[in-house]
């Protein structure tokens, strides 16, 4: 070897010192990806390399966004992220191989899938997705290009760029992702729920597999755009009626009425040879992340400290302890996780609890003969029944009912509020010595006219700037026809004052 090849084996090494680059993989508009393999176990990984010099601000952003999101994830069908290094003009972000290629290709080979093996890829999928949400992420560009699959006709979902943390109260506006496989709320440019635009993708995805093309398709963008807000597609004869109706509750415009993951979960379709481990609900398996002892082991062989590798694992730290923990937990077979199987047991054998029809409601709860009934996490945790969870306060008043009553509750109280949408509003208040109820009751409310305008300027005088004050936005939600939910939401201020004005507002309602 001369010594140009002897210098270029060093900066490879200081480049790469725990990975060996290989042939590549693909190649992408600003980088490529390798296949790679870990020095210290052997286990192949893909390491995506992109040029920071062709970065611009928007695409380092999904970059960082993509990073971070995967880095807290952990499921069996979501590409696992290991590492990133960082250098001077390079990214180095070190993936899960997955070894058979696009989902899209596959299908594309195959014509269509049959209902069985269709089934079993909506499994996994519909799994992640909910676990996603779980998480708070609403992934946004759902589609069989961005779906992987293994060796063994397993299904990971990847490519998080445009995926959004979602925040308890809000609605996402960015219209992203791609068009056919966009829900009509998107393409609208209206405020839509992450989960909802999920659930449409998810809907098309189960189309492709079972017809062998898309539900939307034209070359012409706004005639795509048409049938997709108005929801017209057509349905083969050869898919069977269980599989018609849940894509027609899957494939509807309205996202109020678009069934919910815990719905398809349920569904006879989807429950037809559900795999034991795609029964475990998502919040079983976020919780089943026990540290596996015979890993820690083979980690001690390979002259790791055992302190630190589970010191790394506990605090979540990002070093190569705990890249070679999970490269080598991930290397096994699935079914030798038996403290998922455990987890999954125990869930099943609960008091009460027969078998995961998702999320239920809580019965017993009180009723009141004013417009609102208060579900709050104060209730008490019975068996579950037939419903749903709620958390905040609901009613079937009008919406107009509604937000006149609760207008008349924060005008008692002295909070000014600014109306922000049709069923939204944010709110100010400062309590006051002489008490909270010194604003006399107003018979005739306007609803989009607050009685203390609050454009975020100073209160004025100085007693008002020396006051303490909270901030906080409320929202009403419909749930489902004739029931709303009214979401209340601290926006700035001292937490404890948040829980008084919340407490005195209840009482206002005739809650408390």
């Amino acid at each position: 070897m001369d010594e140009n090849e002897a210098r270029g084996v060093r900066n490879s090494d200081i480049l790469m010192p725990y990975y060996k680059l290989g042939k590549p993989l693909g190649y992408g508009t600003f980088g490529k990806v390798k296949l790679g393999r870990h020095v210290m176990t052997g286990k192949k990984v893909a390491i995506k390399i992109l040029n920071t010099q062709m970065l611009d601000d928007v695409a380092i952003q999904r970059v960082q966004r993509e990073i971070k999101i995967l880095k807290s994830f952990s499921h069996p069908h979501i590409m696992r992220f290991y590492d990133v290094i960082e250098r001077p003009s390079k990214i180095y972000i070190v993936m899960e191989y997955v070894n058979a290629g696009e989902l899209f290709y596959y299908i594309v080979e195959k014509g269509r899938l049959d209902e069985d093996e269709a089934r079993h890829f909506f499994q996994q999928i519909i799994s992640a997705v909910e676990y996603c949400h779980l998480n708070m992420v609403a992934h946004r560009d759902l589609k069989p290009e961005n779906i992987l699959r293994d060796s063994e006709n397993n299904i990971k979902i990847g490519d998080f760029g445009l995926s959004n943390v979602m925040k308890d109260g809000h609605l996402l506006k960015t219209s992203c992702g791609s068009p056919n496989y966009a829900a009509p709320e998107v393409i609208s440019g209206d405020h839509y729920a992450g989960p909802d635009v999920d659930i449409w993708s998810c809907g098309v995805i189960l189309y492709a597999f079972l017809c062998g093309r898309l539900p939307f398709d034209s070359d012409n963008i706004s005639s795509l755009y048409g049938l997709i807000k108005r929801g017209l597609y057509t349905l083969p004869s050869h898919l069977s009626p269980a599989a018609k109706d849940l894509i027609t509750r899957i494939l509807v415009v309205d996202p109020m009425k678009r069934i919910t993951t815990p719905e398809i979960r349920r569904h006879p379709w989807f429950q037809h040879n559900l795999p034991w481990n795609l029964a475990v609900p998502a919040q079983v398996m976020q919780r089943a992340r026990r540290i596996d002892e015979d890993i820690i082991q083979k980690m001690i062989g390979l002259g790791f400290n055992q302190e630190k590798v589970i010191e790394s694992l506990q605090n979540k730290q990002q070093n190569q302890m705990t890249v070679t923990y999970n490269l080598l937990l991930d290397g096994r077979p699935r079914e030798s996780n038996g403290y998922l199987r455990a987890e999954f047991l125990e869930h099943m054998t609960m008091p009460g609890l027969h078998h995961y029809a998702g999320p239920s409601s809580l019965t017993g709860s009180n009723s009141y003969s004013n417009l609102f009934e208060n579900h709050g996490a104060s209730q008490p945790r019975q068996a579950p029944s037939q419903g749903s969870w709620v958390l905040g306060i609901q009613t079937e008043a009008s919406p107009r009912e509604a937000l006149t009553e609760i207008l008349r509750a924060l005008q008692r109280l002295n909070v000014s509020w600014k109306k922000i949408g049709p069923y939204n509003m944010k709110c100010k208040w400062s309590p006051t010595i002489s008490g909270y109820f010194s604003v006399p009751r107003l018979i005739n409310i306007d609803l989009n006219h607050a009685p203390i305008e609050d454009d975020g300027s100073s209160d004025g005088g100085s007693s008002n700037q020396s006051r303490p004050t909270i901030k906080f936005e409320i929202q009403l939600y419909k749930v489902r026809e004739g029931r709303y939910l009214l979401d209340v939401q601290r926006l700035q201020g001292v937490p404890m004052l948040f829980i008084e004005i919340c407490y005195l507002f209840l009482m206002e309602l005739r809650l408390a």
